[in-house]
């Protein structure tokens, strides 16, 4: 079966090197152009190897077309003359004449549990209402956004400390799997699939640079589920707020909700207190009085350091707390 791959970031990647590894006749390759590095803010995609540096080691022609719903990218398509499209990741909606150039269409990995969280970034939006389980779903691809038939699915729990850039590291392998053992399966016949219930379908729209902006009415929990969810990008982050000084923008990489305990102001308000080993500790009112102890984070221009380095050099004082930077 003559498969042309389409992808970009680590989370494709892991599939077009197991489809190589187990000699499946991949017969092109196609990813997103080349960005300088000041472009590529905005997307949630880490980077890896690279799938074009893989394709390119497997003596496999690569093209990156800025889009593959052109006639050019339709021909570029129809001249590797493909059985399946395998779609990981890929960036770009495609078009029904772009699936017609395959004799099978195509199948798309997507990071959740279809038909929950369809759309661009389902790790983050699973982790940032909390979710304790997500996965991977092979799909049959059709003119509907991460609608079609379900061909295979595989269940992974969140872990409770878990970032979406982690999670989705640990995602890809999975995926990979599942779909060299769809494509093994499409090979000796036709594969049915299961329906995805409408009644069921939620929705993962693409991130904005704003959404890292944390929310610190919202109870300690949730404000945590937000910090992992917005990392790698757009990152979570707040300005702290000092009388007589300019806000600083904080990045908030880590942190903790302190169970059961509970403190009256308004939210966003920070405060230090001694730890029992003598160590100042950072926490924040959230929404309801719960409280977010804050780990590690990054203030503007400076290097990632542990709350307490940060509170030895930048005392907090009565009044002082997080928010927007023109709250």
């Amino acid at each position: 079966m003559r498969l042309v791959m389409m992808g970009t970031g680590t989370f494709a990647e892991p599939t077009l090197e197991l489809l190589l590894a187990h000699g499946e006749q991949v017969v092109g390759v196609v990813t997103q152009p080349d960005r300088p590095i000041g472009q590529r803010r905005g997307s949630t995609r880490q980077t890896g190897r690279g799938i074009k540096a893989i394709a390119q080691d497997a003596g496999l022609p690569v093209a990156q077309p800025e889009s593959i719903n052109t006639p050019e990218g339709v021909a570029l398509l129809t001249n590797f003359r493909p059985d399946l499209l395998v779609v990981v990741a890929y960036g770009q909606i495609l078009k029904p004449e772009v699936l017609a150039t395959a004799t099978h269409g195509g199948i798309n990995v997507h990071a959740s549990l279809l038909p929950k969280y369809r759309g661009a970034a389902p790790v983050a939006w699973a982790i940032w209402n909390g979710e304790s389980q997500t996965g991977v779903t092979i799909i049959r691809m059709t003119a509907g956004l991460d609608a079609g038939d379900i061909l295979a699915q595989q269940v992974v729990d969140i872990l409770p400390d878990e970032t979406a850039g982690e999670l989705e590291s640990r995602l890809a392998p999975i995926g990979a799997s599942l779909t060299l053992d769809v494509v093994q399966k499409m090979k000796r016949g036709p594969v049915l699939g299961t329906p995805q219930d409408p009644a069921l379908v939620t929705k993962a729209p693409k991130l904005r640079k704003e959404m890292g902006l944390i929310d610190w009415t919202r109870p300690a929990p949730q404000v945590w589920n937000q910090i992992r969810a917005m990392q790698p990008w757009p990152t979570p982050y707040s300005y702290l707020h000092r009388a007589g000084q300019p806000p600083v923008r904080v990045l908030l990489l880590d942190a903790v909700p302190i169970e059961s305990a509970s403190r009256v102001g308004p939210p966003g308000t920070v405060f230090a207190e001694p730890t029992a080993e003598g160590d100042p500790a950072m926490f924040v009112i959230c929404g309801g009085g719960t409280l977010l102890r804050v780990l590690g984070l990054q203030p503007a221009g400076k290097r990632l350091m542990s709350a307490a380095d940060f509170l030895r050099g930048h005392p907090i004082r009565p009044g002082d707390f997080f928010g927007a930077e023109h709250p």
